[in-house]
């Protein structure tokens, strides 16, 4: 069974994104082994400067690093990252593990992204939209998307 590592900078604060990330974690147990763990996000002050968010973004990058397990494959979630449909996601995911691949990791930065590095060394670096969405809520999105994708590589009907 595909084991899945979400990597997330932050903690999920709000009740009602706990939640709904409860549920898809719920749902992914027949698809998958899920482990979601939760980094602190480095502490910045109000109007920060590019080089205390460098700084910042290269801690945050070095958490990161220490928690994807060797051989996995990597997704990092940015906005400049490319966009594929759930089913384009499907087939990606049933390619790679078709291909022998046991363990992803999914990489979700906290309200600055992620470091450059990172997004360079991932093998896929996916955006979910042109748009900017709170990092709480990729977290839900991702899920959700894991899910859909699982289920549709699975032949199952909660895509339709």
């Amino acid at each position: 069974m595909l084991s899945v590592r979400l990597i997330c900078v932050g903690k999920l604060k709000e009740k009602f994104y706990r939640e709904a990330c409860a549920e898809y974690e719920k749902r992914l147990k027949g698809y998958c082994r899920l482990e979601i763990i939760e980094l602190a996000e480095q502490r910045l002050p109000e109007r920060p400067s590019q080089a205390q968010i460098d700084v910042a973004l290269t801690k945050e990058a070095d958490a990161i690093r220490a928690k994807i397990p060797q051989g996995s494959t990597v997704i990092a979630m940015c906005i400049e990252g490319g966009e594929l449909s759930s089913e384009q996601f499907a087939q990606k995911l049933s390619g790679w593990m078709g291909s022998g691949t046991s363990h992803i990791s999914v990489l979700i930065g906290g309200s600055c992204g992620l470091d450059e590095a990172l997004k360079r060394a991932a093998q896929l670096r996916l955006s979910m939209s042109p748009m900017t969405f709170p990092h709480h809520l990729a977290r839900v999105m991702v899920l959700e998307q894991l899910y859909r994708a699982l289920n549709i590589a699975a032949g199952g009907k909660y895509h339709k």
